[in-house]
């Protein structure tokens, strides 16, 4: 199953101490890349974390986002720390001294100083072990998205596949006539020439010419990758990079039959098979 490497998963949920959320993205890149950022009080996590994200991930740009949203609290679950504010209450009163025409503290600016008001004590430890449990939980849904999006990419693969197989077998099926049509060609603008030539030497110069416009070789490859294509999508694992080298040889294959092709059937065969094959190859850059 072919997984993408776009998608967007976000989690969050409600503890004592506040509410957590996690917020994954991940785009296409060569390697697994994975950043964080989180409250600093956390930050001692990220090393784990990442290799939780490692064991899950194999490709991919990942940007991770923590948020910790403090609890509700009401007027009674908050207390005032005394020795906190008659510290800044003697800290106030000497500034005082110093410099008379000072404005005094308000009531409010006193309640808002850090420290003076103080809500329930947090547990860390759980706090930390919450935030573990979700971002195993934002990882996973990370991978269901990237799973569905790689459903939607496997489609569109696939049919440009079909039809890749259907254009060699359209050139399979006409290369018989466009060569014996040439042969024809051939033999006929000799005969307006009106020379004695050796039948054996004309004949040989047909086969010549037949050899240089053979394409069963590419055709052969061609089938043969587009087969090893599908395998590979049908199959499970990493698939991004095995992909990207199986359109450079397709890529390879399309080149030379456009560049044997004398005939506008050929010719347009051969366009069609490196547009599907630049199609195929934009939306592989997707795929981990």
């Amino acid at each position: 199953m072919l997984s993408s490497m776009t998608a967007f998963a976000r989690v969050e949920t409600d503890t004592p101490s506040g509410g957590i959320s996690w917020e994954v993205r991940s785009v296409n890149h060569r390697y697994l890349e994975l950043s964080f950022r989180m409250p600093e009080e956390f930050r001692g996590l990220e090393h784990s974390l990442r290799d939780l994200a490692r064991k899950k991930l194999d490709r991919g740009k990942v940007e991770c986002l923590m948020r910790v949203h403090p609890p509700e609290q009401s007027d009674h679950s908050r207390q005032i720390d005394i020795p906190t504010l008659e510290g800044l209450s003697e800290m106030e009163a000497r500034l005082l001294k110093v410099m008379p025409n000072a404005t005094p503290l308000s009531v409010k600016e006193l309640l808002a100083w850090p420290g003076v008001l103080s809500g329930p004590e947090v547990d860390s430890a759980q706090q930390q072990k919450t935030a573990t449990e979700l971002f195993k939980k934002a990882i996973v849904s990370l991978k269901e998205n990237r799973a569905r999006e790689g459903a939607d990419l496997y489609e569109v693969i696939n049919m440009r596949l079909q039809r890749m197989r259907e254009e060699v077998v359209k050139v399979s099926e006409i290369l018989p006539a466009v060569l014996e049509g040439q042969r024809q060609r051939l033999k006929a603008r000799l005969d307006e020439l009106d020379i004695e030539l050796d039948p054996g030497r004309v004949e040989q110069e047909v086969v010549l010419v037949a050899q240089k416009m053979d394409v069963d070789e590419e055709l052969d490859r061609l089938g043969a990758h587009i087969g090893e294509v599908q395998r590979i999508i049908d199959g499970s694992g990493v698939a991004g990079r095995r992909l990207d080298f199986m359109m450079q040889e397709l890529n390879r294959e399309a080149n030379t039959l456009s560049s044997k092709s004398i005939a506008h059937d050929t010719t347009r065969s051969a366009v069609e098979l490196k547009v599907l094959i630049e199609q195929v190859r934009e939306q592989i850059q997707n795929i981990e």
